[in-house]
């Protein structure tokens, strides 16, 4: 079974940024919805909590699995992922005095896990107006910033960490490599290819339908996220290649199961 990555949906508007960055690495992403049951969540090998617009004490704050931080296995909290973390596992979170948009300096204090192998400072890029307190108990502050004393937080024994600022985006120039932290912290072979990916789904589908043609309405594509359209040629029975909203071709149409 292919090494996976949940990304939990919180209504960030990086969400589908950070499933993209994780397939950078070559290891496949899906996006989930952060209610998704127990055993759903267990067939990841880690999660990552996107951010979102809301406060944890927003009273239509989305709802999530509450043993989401109970699976025993990495999870890693960005924005509101960290607010939701810190407030749920016993720490404390504060509204801030004003919200905070933009670059600021990372001084990390332990460079381990999630901010393995940086330097002593880093730009990070931020975004948010809550802001975690308190960490919870058994969390070590691993970074902070002037106006965000814990902008970095884990607790290595449970594999769980928060980060205040987005590494998926490129104004945080180090942010592939704390993503990449994360992935080696869940074990994941980095073998996913967007090739591989394509041939397997057909097999799938070639095992499923037997010695049916297939005709396939639609295509979900593991960059954007979306579902494409694909296209035939006009008078042919062949399909054309089809575009989603990342610009990417896909070449998936007419299929039948003798593998032509």
């Amino acid at each position: 079974m292919q090494d996976t990555i949940g990304v939990l949906d919180f209504g960030g508007q990086y969400t589908h940024l950070i499933a993209n960055r994780i397939r950078r690495l070559r290891v496949y992403s899906e996006i989930v919805s952060p209610d998704s049951d127990s055993d759903r969540l267990r067939t990841f090998k880690g999660l990552i909590l996107s951010g979102g617009p809301s406060s944890v004490y927003d009273a239509d704050q989305p709802s999530f699995n509450p043993n989401l931080f109970d699976l025993s296995m990495p999870v890693l909290g960005l924005c509101y992922g960290h607010h939701l973390m810190a407030q749920r596992l016993g720490g404390e979170v504060r509204p801030g005095r004003t919200k905070e948009y933009g670059t600021a300096q990372l001084e990390i204090r332990e460079k381990t896990g999630i901010l393995e192998g940086l330097e002593d400072s880093e730009t990070v890029w931020m975004s948010h107006g809550d802001y975690v307190a308190q960490a919870p108990p058994g969390f070590r502050v691993t970074g902070s910033t002037v106006s965000c004393p814990i902008a970095a937080m884990g607790d290595p024994e449970r594999n769980l960490y928060g980060l205040q600022f987005h590494p998926e985006v490129t104004h945080t120039p180090k942010g592939m490599r704390m993503l990449e932290n994360f992935v080696t912290l869940c074990g994941c072979e980095r073998n996913w290819t967007m090739g591989n990916y394509i041939e397997s789904s057909l097999q799938a589908i070639r095992d499923r339908m037997g010695d049916r043609n297939v005709f396939l309405s639609r295509i979900f594509c593991p960059h954007s996220g979306a579902w494409c359209i694909p296209k035939r040629n006009a008078g042919s029975s062949e399909p054309s290649s089809s575009r989603c909203g990342t610009g990417r071709w896909s070449s998936l149409g007419w299929i039948r199961s003798n593998g032509s």
